[in-house]
């Protein structure tokens, strides 16, 4: 395989700088209202002291307020979340399902709360059943996570997670309309920008979080600013719109703007919306699936453009990389940046055995994964 690569490097080098012609913004902060609490801030019990509303059975028993978690059936990317001033009324729900383009929703309910007496948490309440589609793909596939938020514990980002080291034996005072005292149940990737804890909707309502507040959206190929704005005059002013893919550029939008005028730099700015990912892989995928664009199939099985997308996964994950309101799986700016995507979302911005399996999930083989990252560090000593 080295043989093989240093011959053929000089050729590969060549066909990165060849020109096709996306861009990215900087990430939005999500706001929340508060919801204050009762009056005098509780404390929190000792281990052993029993609150006076304790709202969690141990995770993984019978208990709680919820039904059992429904098995996970497919992940769902979500394109939009939209944050309302008010509760959203379910006519406007229906509203927003109808959009050309919506192929899926799922709602929330939310507050900004109070976690250990004093840290302000944007705090979102969800169906485990339904919301775990939702979450990126590692989440939404732990039984634990979502079996202990049915039973009534409350789960953080990993970011809160690391902040505060909390333990699951001791329970916490969480501060809203009312003030419920609840265990720990993790702490890991949520996939949601702003929002610092997530617990089930029976359990927010113990909290009084506002009802339908917001909702996430599936929108695979569609013009995520015309229907954010769409939906913003629906809602009202006040109304927050936050652009996933938009978000995956960084707080610092550390993604660089402008048109790619080569496969290089295309990689490399597809690369800068997924924190981690090296723009060398995407090289070698390119590589290998089209000789980047010389060759865009149909493969045998059905596969097109040049990152060789099925059209059942582009149909997913999808985007319009250009701004020209189409997600085009033959148009390079809209099909390598959705390759990020895919990428991204199966964990490949973590690096290691989680990159591994990302790559085999875009291809289920193990030869071909050690083609791509053997590739990609090629292009790493060439670029050096």
């Amino acid at each position: 395989m080295r043989r093989r690569l240093r011959r053929f490097l000089p050729v590969l080098l060549a066909c990165l700088a060849m020109g096709v012609g996306g861009t990215a913004v900087a990430g939005a902060a999500l706001v929340l209202a508060d919801r204050p609490g009762p009056g005098d801030r509780p404390k929190v019990p000792a281990s052993g002291e029993t609150p006076g509303d304790w709202a969690a059975a141990p995770s993984g028993t019978p208990g709680g307020g919820d039904p059992a978690v429904r098995p996970l059936r497919r992940v769902i990317p979500p394109d939009l979340l939209v944050v309302a001033p008010r509760a959203i009324a379910p006519e406007d729900l229906a509203r927003i399902k109808e959009l050309p383009r919506v192929r899926d929703t799922v709602t929330f309910d939310g507050a900004k709360v109070r976690l250990l007496n004093t840290r302000s948490a944007n705090a979102f309440g969800v169906d485990p059943s339904e919301f775990r589609s939702w979450t990126p793909p590692d989440t939404a596939r732990s039984e634990k996570v979502w079996s202990a938020l049915a039973h009534g514990r409350f789960l953080l980002s990993a970011t809160a997670g690391r902040s505060l080291r909390l333990r699951g034996d001791v329970p916490y005072a969480i501060a809203g309309a009312r003030t419920p005292f609840l265990r720990y149940g993790g702490s890991g990737g949520l996939g949601l920008p702003g929002v610092d804890l997530l617990v089930s909707k029976s359990t927010g309502a113990k909290i009084g979080l506002v009802k339908d507040l917001g909702v996430m959206i599936n929108a695979p190929g569609g013009n995520h600013d015309a229907l954010g704005l769409r939906i913003r005059r629906m809602l009202g002013p006040g109304t927050q719109i936050i652009d996933m893919h938009k978000q995956a550029a960084g707080p610092s939008g550390s993604a660089p703007t402008g048109r790619s005028r080569s496969y290089l730099d295309l990689y490399k700015r597809s690369a800068a919306r997924c924190d981690g990912l090296s723009w060398t892989v995407l090289a070698a995928i390119g590589q290998i699936e089209s000789g980047h664009g010389r060759n865009n199939g149909p493969s045998t099985a059905g596969a097109l453009g040049p990152m060789q997308f099925m059209p059942a996964t582009w149909r997913s994950y999808g985007m319009d990389g250009d701004g020209d309101r189409r997600a085009d799986i033959q148009n390079p700016y809209d099909a390598v940046p959705s390759a990020s995507r895919y990428l991204c979302a199966n964990g490949a911005g973590r690096g290691g055995k989680a990159l591994y399996t990302a790559v085999w999930r875009y291809n289920h083989s193990d030869e071909y994964v050690r083609q791509v990252l053997g590739l990609a560090q090629a292009y790493a000593r060439a670029y050096r």
